[in-house]
């Protein structure tokens, strides 16, 4: 099969890394992908958002399966506009891309399907907004309603807190067009745990779960970031509790979906609280997690392009995964001054000292080539993962890589896993 995999993250380089060790890939091109990425497949210069050009490259090029990795071009359509040119995607329609896309569409289809979750109002101004706050009082979350690459979140402790979000969202625009109306609802309190599954209409078939480690700084605390690491499987989430959260989580949803004449077909993501009175869903996102594709990843030990085709086609009956039964740790680096404006251009050397450790693999982010040298070019920069027979071997090996790699800008949390 001839592939074009879209995307220039983390998640991307661990999906082309799956990829090419596929016997029926011919050919991988990667849109935009990054410096990391390069020895797997051929780099093409296309955003991962201008949906139209990577559709034209795909005709052109003859491609038989188009991976989208990240939630933006399937938002724009991706999904669509490879069917009208006969080109298998696999991801969800622009439609159903609402579950990710609109925070508040996802709240009205928990609620119409009977799916647990923080009780909720949905706002555009910021006068009605100030006023619920101040009834309902904290903690308390804040959410853009649209796209916010996993920054439009805000768990506030105080009223002050919330009422801030609620100014810098509304009425300075800190997220643009994400931020013109906003999701506020209670706060949760349990273990963060994200579900994955491959769906087709009513149907799901169960991938795994991770937990992610949002905020920048150790403890849980400061601002939300778009992940600083993962752990799977995650403690107190076996097998068993995953295919009973897609009983109650996933199929209702996709059930839903069907009725409003939107089917699903893709992967989910699940973000799930597991509360005292049982898990409640968080969110949707219709793609694979990043950092958890990457734990998650480096576990599997069955063919994914298959599968990715299977899925494309709506066959989830002849999808076929198999993880090892093996821990998995995934740990970003990061730019000094992430999630804010992140520290470029510094110099990146070791990656190779990391990989040398037994169990880990480094995937790159961003990432670009400076005379020969690889840079930093972005927030979140390198993920190191490992993997091992215990959560404890896993983690040390993680931590073993991370301190081959010489960065003087690199930041990370030391407490991911404990």
């Amino acid at each position: 099969m001839r592939v074009l995999l879209v995307g220039s993250g983390g998640r991307e380089h661990a999906l082309a890394a799956c990829l090419s060790r596929s016997p029926e890939l011919e050919a991988l091109f990667i849109a935009p992908g990054n410096p990391g990425m390069a020895p797997l497949g051929t780099l093409v210069p296309i955003a991962a958002d201008d949906v139209a050009a990577l559709v034209a490259f795909a005709k052109e090029q003859r491609i038989d399966l188009v991976v989208p990795g990240p939630e933006a071009p399937l938002v724009a359509g991706l999904t669509d506009l490879c069917i009208e040119a006969g080109i298998a995607c696999a991801g969800p329609s622009q439609a159903a891309s609402a579950l990710e896309g609109s925070k508040s569409f996802t709240k009205d289809v928990a609620d119409a399907a009977g799916i647990p979750t923080a009780r909720w109002e949905r706002f555009e101004e910021a006068e009605p907004a100030l006023a619920f706050v101040r009834r309902r009082g904290a903690p308390i979350v804040i959410k853009a309603d649209g796209l916010a690459a996993g920054k439009g979140v805000i768990v506030a402790q105080t009223l002050e807190e919330a009422e801030a979000a609620i100014i810098d969202i509304l009425t300075d625009r800190s997220f643009g067009e994400a931020g013109a109306s906003i999701v506020i609802e209670e706060c949760l309190v349990g273990q963060e745990v994200s579900l994955f599954a491959f769906c087709s209409d009513s149907e799901a078939v169960l991938i795994g779960a991770a937990r992610d480690h949002k905020r920048i700084g150790e403890g849980d605390t400061g601002p939300n970031t778009g992940g600083m690491g993962a752990i799977s499987p995650p403690p107190h989430f076996d097998r068993e509790a995953q295919e009973q959260a897609l009983d109650i989580m996933v199929r209702p949803m996709l059930a839903e979906m069907v009725r409003r004449g939107t089917p699903f077909r893709g992967i989910i993501f699940a973000g799930l609280m597991l509360t005292d009175a049982g898990p409640k869903l968080i969110e949707y996102n219709v793609r694979f997690g990043d950092p958890e594709a990457q734990a998650l990843l480096i576990r599997l030990d069955s063919d994914l392009l298959p599968v990715l085709k299977a899925l494309a086609e709506g066959r989830l009956d002849n999808a076929s995964i198999r993880f090892t039964d093996e821990a998995s740790i995934s740990i970003v680096l990061a730019a000094r001054g992430y999630p804010g404006t992140p520290v470029k251009g510094g110099a990146i050397r070791g990656i190779e000292r990391a990989e040398a450790v037994p169990g880990v693999s480094v995937f790159q982010a961003g990432t670009a080539l400076r005379d020969g040298v690889l840079v930093a070019s972005g927030g979140r920069v390198l993920t190191v993962c490992a993997k091992a027979e215990t959560a404890v071997q896993a983690r040390a090996r993680a931590y073993e890589g991370v301190a081959a790699i010489e960065w003087e800008d690199g930041i990370f949390r030391r407490d991911i896993g404990l």
